[in-house]
């Protein structure tokens, strides 16, 4: 009898013991994009999502994964913990997979580069800004050429309507157009704060894309580069996966 009282004592013990007092499970995930802070390049570091949460990688399925300061993610992560108020950061967290994601500042196209830029068309599921940056899920057909994807600027073009224009090229390298090709990429707007005197706290952005089907299409934005942070969805694991097929640069 008190051996049987035992057992039932030691399970009730390890129930209570993986039972988180927030209430998280460990088979539970999220899958978001972040931005990664690791000043040290180690296997540990921060990530911050663009509504502002700021998680630590406390535990990770990739010890060897290094990502440096800057660098975007699809994170598919579990959350173990919240933190108390006026902590640093929000949330411990374990690091179940992680994909790069294309990221990269603007360019400022000169004459002598505008042909290597290439301007081939290309197909966006989605484009938005997070945090500050342009995100933009896109397709593409290739075979077996690394095509390059580029945010650029061309001081050398005036617009009078008070935007900032920009232009999303894709330079396919001739290559064939025989798989579809699903990527995502993210590009730092702070340098146009630079380049921009204004006293205002938004920029009105217009981003030219030539897409297929011979047209191009002008998508509107407004930067708030002071209050920028956007709220945050979950993505499709199955969106996730698409992502590492991705051959772009």
């Amino acid at each position: 009898m008190k051996k049987y009282i035992f057992l039932l004592l030691a399970l009730f013990f390890i129930v209570a013991c993986n039972d988180d007092d927030d209430g998280y499970s460990l088979d539970k995930f999220w899958v978001n994009i972040a931005t990664v802070e690791n000043p040290n390049n180690g296997s540990a570091y921060f990530l911050t999502l663009d509504n502002g949460t700021r998680l630590w990688v406390a535990a990770t399925n990739y010890q060897g994964y290094r990502p440096q300061t800057g660098q975007r993610i699809i994170a598919d992560y579990t959350i173990l913990n919240d933190k108390p108020e006026g902590s640093t950061y929000d949330h411990d967290v374990k690091l179940n997979d992680a994909y790069n994601i294309l990221t990269k500042g603007i360019f400022y196209i000169t004459p002598e580069t505008q042909d290597s830029i290439g301007n081939d068309p290309i197909g966006i599921n989605e484009i938005w800004i997070g945090s500050d940056y342009l995100n933009v899920r896109f397709y593409y057909g290739a075979y077996n050429k690394v095509h390059y994807l580029s945010l650029v600027q061309d001081l050398s073009k005036e617009y009078t309507d008070g935007k900032i224009h920009l232009e999303l090229r894709h330079n396919a390298h001739d290559d064939s157009e025989t798989n579809r090709i699903n990527g995502i990429a993210s590009f730092l707007l702070s340098s146009l704060l630079d380049n921009t005197v204004t006293s205002a706290s938004t920029l009105s952005l217009a981003i030219h894309v030539n897409l297929y089907g011979d047209s191009e299409k002008v998508y509107d934005f407004t930067y708030h580069y002071n209050e920028n942070r956007t709220s945050v969805s979950d993505l499709d694991r199955e969106i996730f996966n698409e992502y590492k097929e991705g051959t772009a640069e």
